[in-house]
């Protein structure tokens, strides 16, 4: 695969709506084209211990986000076209369709693919897990801010990159 975008969703708390940032890696010809990365007001707008824990974004740092349906409005034509890939896509796609429904928003039925699933099946026990930063550093990408979306999608590209 040449042409696609690698997405990456951090939330707020434990609802898949709450969506507090997003990252998308466009990749055309095997290279990395674009890079999008936005903060996001979450729905419902509070943010749990753990996911705070997990990404470091608390409620400040998204006070006068956007919402959503404004975000998705900028990142919609980035990736018109494209497959869209994440690492544990079972989430991020669970993301992007819960928060479409919530704001009442055609999905267009996007078109997803695994690399956790790519990587479990190809690197099978070669690895000591499939989770991304791993993942990452066998394909030569150094995660150093896991759990940043952009950064977590670009590893995500460079992975989907040599896998898919």
């Amino acid at each position: 695969m040449k042409n696609f975008a690698a997405i990456d969703f951090e939330t707020a708390n434990r609802h898949m709506t709450s969506v507090c940032s997003v990252g998308i890696v466009v990749v055309r010809d095997g290279t990395i084209q674009e890079r999008f990365y936005r903060l996001i007001k979450p729905e419902p707008e509070y943010y749990s211990y753990g996911n705070t824990m997990v990404h470091g974004l608390t409620a400040s740092d998204t006070e006068n986000a956007p919402v959503f349906p404004a975000v998705w409005a900028e990142a919609a034509p980035l990736i018109k076209g494209l497959p869209l890939v994440a690492h544990n896509c079972r989430f991020d796609e669970g993301c992007l369709k819960a928060v479409f429904r919530m704001y009442q928003m055609d999905y267009p039925d996007y078109e997803f693919h695994c690399t956790c699933n790519a990587s479990r099946k190809l690197f099978k026990s070669i690895l000591p897990n499939h989770r991304l930063p791993t993942v990452a550093a066998y394909c030569g990408y150094d995660l150093t801010n896991h759990h940043n979306a952009l950064a977590d999608a670009e590893a995500c590209a460079v992975i989907a990159m040599r896998l898919l």
